[in-house]
């Protein structure tokens, strides 16, 4: 990665997804971290320059960083989209202020809107997650033509910074003990995708995704989950759906959305 934006509405969520982005990216000046914001009245502006230099001075006190900051006149999405094209950005690192739990990643206004430029993946932290060590990172698909639709380059990107261990998860109610032959062809092509990461993969047999992914996330100690974001997929289906629960247990788990 060389470029991350961190969106910044000066709101507690937003200070602790900078936070969090600037433990995350600790010790990695090669890239350059963007503290933004967007404003919406003129005399706004000034304050607006204050405040993320002042972020910006606190965080080179505390960590080895490459730091600028970016405010202006925009509407939030627009001048976010624009911005990440602009600035080529590989990621975005934003907080998230809903009920902290998995599911308001994508249920939250602006998070979805972002989310639905596809312009590049977004991390979203979760309003009460403080940072530790990503050691375990779970990537859940839903095994439907892998080789074509799972975006590797900015996974592998993201997962060549943290240096992570990858956990491959798929939830299906119809899973025996044995494979089908079309899961084991898409379980092949996952390994070889991600092969220099020596991934783990794990197929769960439930009806219910959300509280499949919450135990496994319990048990296996994930520090952050990947989920691609395909308009059609079983797992973006349930997280829009109105009746999703509360995904209590994980209401700490970062999200990386990364988009077919």
């Amino acid at each position: 990665m060389n470029t991350v934006i961190v969106p910044l509405d000066f709101s507690d969520a937003s200070f602790n997804a900078a936070e969090y982005a600037a433990q995350l990216l600790n010790n990695h000046e090669n890239i350059n971290m963007i503290l933004y914001h967007a404003y919406d009245k003129d005399w706004e502006s000034d304050s607006s320059v204050e405040k993320l230099t002042e972020l910006k001075t606190a965080f080179e006190k505390k960590y080895k960083l490459n730091i600028t900051t970016s405010a202006e006149k925009d509407d939030f999405v627009h001048g976010l989209e624009k911005i990440i094209r602009h600035k080529h950005a590989d990621l975005v690192i934003m907080g998230n202020t809903g009920h902290s739990s998995i599911a308001q990643v994508f249920m939250g206004s602006n998070t979805l809107k972002v989310s639905e430029t596809k312009a590049c993946p977004i991390l979203i932290v979760p309003v009460n997650t403080q940072y530790h060590e990503v050691k375990n990172v779970m990537l859940a698909s839903d095994f439907k033509n892998a080789r074509t639709t799972t975006p590797s380059v900015p996974i592998k990107n993201f997962l060549n910074t943290i240096k992570a261990n990858l956990n491959i998860v798929n939830v299906n109610s119809e899973h025996y003990v044995a494979l089908t032959e079309e899961f084991a062809k898409e379980k092949e092509d996952l390994e070889n995708m991600f092969a220099e990461f020596n991934p783990e993969f794990y197929f769960v047999r439930m009806y219910d995704v959300n509280d499949a992914l919450n135990q496994f996330a319990t048990d296996k100690n994930i520090d952050l989950i990947i989920t691609i974001q395909r308009q059609h997929s079983l797992l973006y289906r349930r997280f829009r759906s109105s009746h999703i629960k509360n995904l209590k247990n994980n209401s700490s788990v970062p999200v990386l959305i990364v988009h077919e």
